[in-house]
């Protein structure tokens, strides 16, 4: 069985993890971009783990991101890094040791935890009260991508739901390269539609900090969302994009958001999800921001559009050579980001497709 997204066909996407946070409820409510949690309550917990993923959900995160392993006996496990060394201290890969091993070990980080497979994160996703948080699921490059696909769906296929909100309205799959996918990979959608259980269709979201990869795929894929690089959104071709993905209604979310500077910014520019290690912290940013927007409504102040723009500079001042610092950093991210991506286009890291298992060693 192998694992179908949406991608080329369908109705535009506006489920409720597209939209932006409606902070107040009225006609005309105050909005900021969704919270979401990276690998969990990072700054907190040890990351991708059940405390983590706890943590989040009771700071108040709408959703969860985290990344998607193999095990040697096919188990999906949620770990950012393909190998062992940097969590839990074993020089180790993922895809070369099996589940009953893996579960012993505990992450160098106190509260010293262990890696949780899937499966136990969607059990805790059905649990009461959880019934509205969803998931940004990033498939690594470095798995066999088909048999991953397959034992993520037979993963989710496995776990029943508890309310009413079905899997593919919780879940969205972010991908680096888009081959990997099916529903844009013909191959791969040539497969499914002879695989006898089919998997519910489940959204697609491309990852990445290539802003004119990103543009190729606005017109190309109806379906896609965005999972892009903060400090390139933050760039001189940022704007642009965003106001396309804006008018052909494409979520776009800003990865990774920690400063609180940064957080301010990505509520003025209308993201419509924050990816961050500190949910806490940017929930007390969107607070701020409510304050003070009710507070304008409530009493608009004279001079028109231009004071308006100016009232919503809701963080502290920092400074000319402050502003100038940053601005010089911001340009010199994207360049370095333009450099990256014009190397993996030409080692077509944006467009190979990868099916073969890396051989292991026993």
């Amino acid at each position: 069985m192998i694992l179908i997204f949406q991608g080329d066909s369908g109705p535009a996407l506006d489920p409720y993890w597209a939209r932006q946070w409606k902070m107040t409820k009225v006609d005309d409510p105050v909005t900021a971009p969704q919270c979401i949690a990276h690998r969990g309550y990072k700054a907190k917990y040890p990351e991708n783990s059940m405390a983590a993923f706890r943590g989040a959900v009771s700071a108040g995160a709408h959703a969860i991101e985290s990344d998607l392993h193999l095990t040697r006996d096919g188990v999906v496990v949620l770990s950012h890094d393909g190998t062992l060394k940097r969590c839990f201290g074993v020089d180790k890969r993922i895809d070369d040791c099996d589940w009953d091993y893996i579960s012993t070990l505990r992450t160098l980080r106190a509260p010293h935890e262990r890696m949780p497979r899937l499966s136990e994160l969607l059990a805790f996703l059905t649990e009461d009260g959880h019934e509205d948080v969803w998931l940004l699921l990033d498939i690594k490059l470095d798995d066999d991508c088909e048999e991953l696909m397959r034992r993520t769906a037979d993963t989710v296929a496995a776990c029943p739901q508890r309310n009413a909100r079905p899997w593919n309205e919780r879940i969205i799959f972010g991908c680096w390269n888009l081959a990997n996918a099916g529903g844009v990979n013909p191959t791969t959608a040539s497969l499914h539609r002879k695989s006898a259980r089919l998997p519910p269709r489940l959204p697609l979201s491309h990852i990445g900090f290539s802003l004119p990869y990103a543009n190729r795929l606005l017109p190309a894929h109806p379906n896609l969302s965005f999972n892009l690089l903060q400090i390139v959104l933050a760039g001189p071709l940022g704007p642009r994009f965003l106001l396309s993905a804006r008018s052909s209604r494409r979520p776009v979310f800003a990865w990774t958001v920690n400063r609180e500077r940064w957080m301010e910014w990505a509520v003025r520019a209308r993201v419509d999800g924050v990816i961050t290690d500190n949910p806490a912290l940017y929930l007390e940013v969107c607070a701020r921001w409510l304050r003070e927007e009710e507070s304008r409504r409530q009493a608009p102040p004279p001079g028109g559009r231009s004071v308006v723009r100016k009232a919503a500079r809701f963080g502290k001042r920092r400074g000319l050579v402050s502003d100038a610092l940053s601005m010089a950093g911001l340009l010199c991210m994207n360049l370095f980001a333009a450099c990256i991506s014009v190397l993996f286009t030409i080692m077509g890291r944006y467009d190979r497709v990868t099916i073969k298992p890396r051989a292991k060693t026993r």
